[in-house]
């Protein structure tokens, strides 16, 4: 485990060193792993730090206002909303490569923009050591990884936690007294609902993922998984009242993990299962079965593309 003390200690100076007497923006999600690294970044830099959460609407129920509250007490916090530009760039696109890329170079730009207004050189970001591998491993490709352009305008990038692993980043978020609701949260995809949508993003299907995605995430929290979540797989026939439909099928997937490299499906109790797909069945009239995935992670990645 990481000596969380310490590593505050050297990360703030490498830090500092790094970016010298210049701005930075930091690439802030909400999830554990941003919030760390702005919390160092806000340590080494202070009002030079331009913190920025992209809405790319594909995020999860109340996530937008949950940042602004959250860290309301950096000053500089700009919300860029993004939905559009996002879900215009991703229409089409099938193949879960590419949706990772699109969604990659959109986040990019974005912040590209919000630096140049800030006069800032330099974008500090959440990787992860298994963000990585995995990229590196041509598991899949991470938005802030193996998704960046070729092009990118910033004298650098800054990724003060890419060597720990979430349980460890979990550790620095505890000694840096970041709240519990950020330290302890459950993990979320950086391409946000795109990889919680099998084949291509429409508004519709991003809906129904973030109903469904906030639904498991109550009724599970008792059990405590490492990450729980919904994603829409595709259509299938159901009924509804007297009607045949022809509806969405989601899939509810819940894991049991240290560090997200390895998984196993959690074993849910028979009435939590029946809770989540009457919940998801009767508050969407468009979904007509829940079905629950049991894959481990191999042979199964956790997210679905």
């Amino acid at each position: 485990m990481v000596d969380a003390d310490a590593f505050i200690e050297e990360a703030t100076a490498e830090i500092s060193d790094e970016v010298g007497d210049a701005n930075a923006v930091i690439a802030l999600s909400g999830g554990v792993d941003s919030s760390v690294a702005a919390a160092l970044a806000y340590r080494a830099l202070g009002d030079r730090l331009t913190p920025v959460y992209v809405d790319t609407g594909l995020m999860r129920k109340g996530e937008t206002d949950a940042i602004r509250e959250t860290f309301s007490f950096m000053d500089s916090l700009r919300v860029v909303e993004a939905q559009d530009r996002f879900l215009d760039a991703l229409s089409g696109v099938t193949d879960p490569e590419e949706k990772r890329n699109v969604i990659g170079e959109g986040f990019i730009r974005e912040f590209e923009r919000e630096a140049k207004e800030a006069d800032a050189d330099y974008l500090v970001q959440g990787t992860i050591y298994p963000d990585r591998i995995e990229s590196e491993g041509n598991i899949k490709s991470h938005h802030n990884v193996g998704g960046l352009p070729d092009v990118v305008d910033f004298e650098g990038i800054v990724e003060p936690v890419r060597d720990l692993y979430k349980d460890e980043v979990r550790e620095v978020a505890r000694a840096l007294d970041l709240e519990e609701v950020v330290s302890e949260r459950m993990p979320f995809p950086g391409p946000g609902l795109a990889v919680r949508v099998v084949g291509e993003v429409t508004r519709e299907k991003v809906e129904v993922a973030r109903a469904a995605c906030h639904v498991v995430e109550e009724e599970t929290e008792e059990h405590d998984p490492w990450q729980a979540f919904a994603a829409v797989l595709g259509k299938a026939t159901g009924v509804k009242g007297d009607n045949r439909v022809h509806g969405w099928v989601v899939s509810v997937r819940s894991v049991e993990s240290r560090d997200g490299m390895t998984a196993r499906a959690q074993e849910l109790p028979w009435k939590t299962l029946q809770r989540i797909q009457s919940r998801i069945t009767g508050e969407n009239e468009n979904v007509a079965r829940v079905v629950y995935d049991v894959t481990h992670k191999p042979p199964a990645t956790i997210e679905y593309e």
